[in-house]
Formats: C-alpha cells, sequence, structure tokens
C-alpha cells in the first residue's frame, strides 16, 4: 500500500512537472514577442559605456531586473488569487500597450529623427570629455535601463500568467515565477554576449601566425566585427514586429468578434489546394499584425493628441 501511495504520488509529481513544463513553454512563445524588443533596448542603454565597464553596467541593470520580478511576479499573482476577473482586462491593456510602443517606435524614427541624432551626438561627447563625470553617466545609464526593464517585465509576466489563468494557483506560481526567472537570466545573458560581441570579433582579428587555424579565426573576427551594428538592427525590427503580432493576439483573444473572424478566414484558406495548410496558418499571424497596427496607431494618436492639448511644463 504504501508502495502504490509513493508511486501515485510520484505519478503526480510527474504529471504535474509536465504540464508545468509546456505551460512554461506556451508562456515563453508568448513572451518571447517581447524578449526580441527587450534585448535591443537593452542592449541600446549600455551604448556609450567603456568597454571595460560594459558588463559591470548590464550585472548592475540584471540586478535591478531581478528586483522588479521580486514586485511583480508577487503582485501578479496576488491579483491573479484575489481578482482573477482583472486579468484579462490587465492583458487588454497590455497588449494595447504593446502595440502603442511598437508603432510609438515606428512614429517616433519620422517624427523625432534629430532628436536621436542630438542625442547619439550628446552621448559621444560626453564620453569623449574628460570633464565628464562618467560615474553619473554610467548611475543614469543603469537607473534608465531599470526602467525600462520595469515595464516589459511587467508585459512579459502578465502574458505569462494569461497563458494559465485556468490553471490551480501553485501552477501559476510556477509557471510565472519559471518564466520571471529564464527571462531575466536569457535576456542579460544575451545582452552581454550581445554587447561585448565586437570584442570578440577584434580579439580574433588579432590573432597572429599563419596557420589556417590562425587564418580562419582571423577572417570570422573580421565578419563578427562586420555584423555586430547589424544586429542591434535586425533585433530592433524583429522585436518591433513581434510586438505588433503579440499585442494584436492578445486583443484578438480579448474579443471574441475578431478572434472569430480570424478563425473563419484560417477556415476558408484551409480549403485551398496545395497552399490552403500554410495560408491558415500564416493568416491568423498577419491579421494579429494588422490589429496591432491599427490598436497601436489609435493609440498613439490619442496620446500625441492629449500630449498636445494639456499644457506644457514650464
Amino acid at each position: 500500500m504504501a508502495a502504490g501511495s509513493l508511486l501515485a504520488l510520484l505519478d503526480d509529481i510527474a504529471t504535474i512537472l509536465d504540464d508545468v513544463s509546456v505551460m512554461t513553454k506556451v508562456a515563453a512563445k508568448k513572451t518571447a514577442g517581447v524578449l526580441g524588443d527587450d534585448l535591443a533596448l537593452n542592449a541600446q542603454q549600455v551604448s556609450g559605456v567603456r568597454a571595460d565597464r560594459e558588463l559591470p553596467v548590464v550585472w548592475a541593470v540584471a540586478k535591478g531586473s531581478f528586483v522588479n520580478k521580486l514586485i511583480l511576479v508577487p503582485s501578479a499573482l496576488a491579483i491573479s488569487y484575489f481578482a482573477p476577473w482583472a486579468i484579462t482586462p490587465l492583458l487588454m491593456i497590455g497588449g494595447a500597450y504593446l502595440c502603442f510602443e511598437g508603432f510609438e517606435k515606428i512614429a517616433h524614427k519620422f517624427l523625432h529623427k534629430q532628436d536621436d541624432e542630438t542625442h547619439k551626438t550628446a552621448i559621444k561627447q560626453a564620453v569623449e570629455d574628460p570633464q565628464v563625470d562618467l560615474v553619473t553617466l554610467e548611475k543614469d545609464k543603469i537607473k534608465g535601463a531599470i526602467r525600462t526593464d520595469f515595464i516589459l517585465s511587467a508585459e512579459i509576466i502578465v502574458i505569462a500568467l494569461g497563458t494559465v489563468s485556468t490553471e490551480i494557483f501553485s501552477k501559476q506560481v510556477t509557471v510565472v515565477a519559471a518564466i520571471a526567472l529564464i527571462m531575466t537570466i536569457g535576456v542579460y545573458g544575451l545582452v552581454a554576449g550581445i554587447v561585448k560581441l565586437d570584442d570578440l570579433g577584434l580579439h580574433l582579428m588579432l590573432k597572429k601566425g599563419q596557420s589556417f587555424f590562425q587564418q580562419l579565426q582571423r577572417k570570422i573576427g573580421a565578419k563578427i566585427l562586420a555584423f555586430a551594428p547589424y544586429l542591434m538592427r535586425i533585433l530592433s525590427i524583429v522585436g518591433t514586429a513581434a510586438m505588433f503580432m503579440v499585442g494584436g493576439s492578445i486583443i484578438g483573444h480579448g474579443a471574441p468578434a475578431l478572434h472569430h473572424f480570424s478563425e473563419h478566414v484560417a477556415g476558408i484558406l484551409q480549403q485551398l489546394p496545395t497552399v490552403g495548410g500554410i495560408l491558415a496558418v500564416i493568416s491568423p499571424i498577419l491579421i494579429d499584425a494588422v490589429i496591432g497596427l491599427i490598436v497601436g496607431a489609435i493609440c498613439v494618436a490619442v496620446f500625441e493628441t492629449a500630449k498636445a492639448l494639456l499644457p506644457k511644463k514650464t
């Protein structure tokens, strides 16, 4: 009897762990839309920092991110436990914010292009000027990155919580905590790798010797140095596109009419010969992206109008 009870207990534990593993994977896929943008934003935050201070800055921001998660995870779980009805509205708000952030990034490139150039020039001059207090500049960057992380972390946790909102509370705790830990370690591990990618390329390029392996290392180093500037652009583009897709998907699932429309279109395309299956898979993603673009445009228009109408601080 004791052996049977032990086996039953082990089977229950294995089942729970398997469920949690599957749900964590689903939540990770959902939050991946924020991840690309998270990587780009946090890697950009350390631009202008001396090479020997890049990793300490990333580590300082990572510690701030862990503190953010310690605040956000219990808060999100408390809402799930005491006010589960609030999860869907919070998800919708989070989705709308993702769309707003994505569209604002696009609009900013056209409306505030001069501001970006001025900011980059100011950072470059600050780093080159020996009179500038680089410690203060570094601390400001860390604070700014932690603030950015708080917003993105909130989005990730709310999205992750939404994927397990119908599960028992213990599973919600496990999945949300796992996502918070995995995303923090993953994001800042990758950010550390990204900001030191050019150093790796330079290290390989400086390898001496004429052997095939040493020449290959130099060639690889040159390729890495050439590719490093483009990596940030790729991450930013992919992250922005993913924000529309994820944000649009969240809003689409929260609005039954939109969700049914997407399913209806996919069902019609499924009937087409040869390419029907592929189109049925792609169409919901494209519809989510269009929803995200429209919602983002509306949110940015409302925000800019409100900002123009409100009295400016003197």
